[in-house]
């Protein structure tokens, strides 16, 4: 399999990999704005874009553009997360061409018509609604803004309400003008493409835009941290806790991913075999690593009954404090193994290595080796990892939030204290 990689004069960029053995392929514009590319009066907006992308062009209807993927079995979705947004979609190897046209014509010629805006306002403030009615959905947003007060990383993606109700036309294609130029765009396919076709039909279709004088920036991260407890008669107190970690870029992340699965990232993990199997204190708990360009976080969560929830918070810290002491070399090996697995894995579908390949575009301007990845997670000693935790106990930033029956928990300050002790 061969990474391909062009950038038109414009700043567009094109990156693909062959696949053999394939009949389909994954095709899309991954977009390096999102949420947090939003100012304050925009929060949401970018989310809704991406709504209204599939509302109409000016040669397709939405049931047209919709019949055109379909008719051909493939299918075509978008989301929209803080630092991007993806419209892609898949198919069969001769539909690749019909493919890229549908996403660019949704892209580059978006009719936003205020009928359509109007029902989709409605859509979105009902995709809100069930997010605040999904206490395991919206404790992550709260996290994320007590992780980032006031700030555009901190903002929900979907928007408050208020906003959502009073964007119109007009702020959509601000927007579009704003953040949607050549060279924030990526193409990315795998599978079964024609790099030599895909690379001409992109020259056709959005060798014409126009490069933007000046590139915008996102708003800088700092990881303030802080505390939400919102209490509410649920049958389970839900428990987020998070700290500062690693970008993307720092060579860090990889310990700090390890760390992550090596203390909740299956059922053989710290967090999981303690606080599940030997104690039966909640059903769900798991710990994760996530990353953007200027800052990262590590997350645990799990929700248990109110009247456990403070001996879940205090042993969750316990374990954390101790796996900076006694993390074992087996469970580092366990954890290197589970974070390769998955990510070979993953590559096996054209979907995911068409998001990777686009990611990686995005982060580094180039495709890396998968080869050289795994050597940097093989690189990864205990020592390392040990390290990462022992910052997490000593000097990182916290944030956390607490959602149902929370009268029993202790506050941040304490299980901070409780960590560095």
């Amino acid at each position: 399999m061969t990474v391909q990689f062009h950038t038109l004069s414009n700043g567009f960029r094109i990156v693909t990999e062959q696949m053999p053995g394939l009949k389909s392929a994954s095709i899309g514009i991954w977009v390096t704005a999102g949420g947090r590319d939003e100012r304050p009066e925009q929060n949401g907006i970018a989310h809704f874009l991406e709504h209204m992308a599939f509302k109409g062009t000016e040669r397709r209807s939405a049931l047209q553009i919709a019949e055109a993927i379909e008719d051909v079995g493939g299918y075509i979705n978008a989301y929209t997360s803080r630092e991007m947004t993806a419209y892609y979609a898949r198919v069969l190897e001769n539909d690749v061409p019909l493919a890229l046209d549908v996403i660019a014509d949704i892209l580059l010629n978006p009719a936003l018509e205020q009928s359509e805006i109007e029902v989709e306002r409605g859509v979105i403030l009902q995709e809100i609604g069930q997010a605040l009615d999904t206490p395991d959905d919206i404790i992550f947003d709260w996290l994320q803004e007590e992780a980032f007060p006031q700030q555009a990383l901190g903002r929900t993606i979907l928007g408050p309400t208020d906003r959502v109700s009073s964007f119109s036309r007009a702020d959509l294609a601000t927007f579009i003008k704003e953040q949607y130029g050549p060279e924030q765009m990526i193409l990315s396919a795998a599978g079964a493409v024609d790099p030599d076709k895909l690379l001409a039909q992109a020259e056709k279709l959005f060798g014409g835009m126009t490069r933007r004088k000046s590139a915008p920036t996102a708003e800088p991260a700092t990881f303030a941290g802080g505390e939400r407890r919102v209490v509410k008669p649920l049958e389970q107190a839900h428990f987020a806790l998070a700290f500062e970690g690693p970008d993307y870029r720092d060579p860090g992340i990889y310990a700090a991913q390890i760390h992550a699965i090596a203390m909740g990232g299956g059922m053989s993990s710290r967090l999981f075999q303690e606080l599940r199997e030997n104690r039966g204190l909640c059903y769900t708990i798991f710990a994760q690593a996530g990353a953007y360009a200027d800052t990262g976080m590590l997350t645990v969560y799990a929700g248990t009954s109110g009247d456990q929830l403070g001996e879940l918070a205090t042993l969750t810290v316990d374990e954390l404090k101790r796996a900076a002491d006694d993390m074992s070399a087996e469970e580092v090996a366990r954890a290197r193994a589970q974070m390769k697995a998955g990510m070979l894995m993953g590559l096996e579908s054209p979907s995911n290595r068409a998001e990777r390949l686009a990611r990686m575009v995005a982060i580094w301007g180039e495709v890396p080796s998968i080869e050289g990845t795994i050597a940097r997670i093989d690189a990864v000693t205990t020592g390392d990892v040990r390290d990462f935790g022992a910052r997490i106990a000593t000097d990182a930033a916290a944030a956390m939030a607490l959602y149902g029956p929370i009268d029993a928990a202790p506050d941040l300050d304490a299980l901070k204290a409780r960590l560095a002790a």
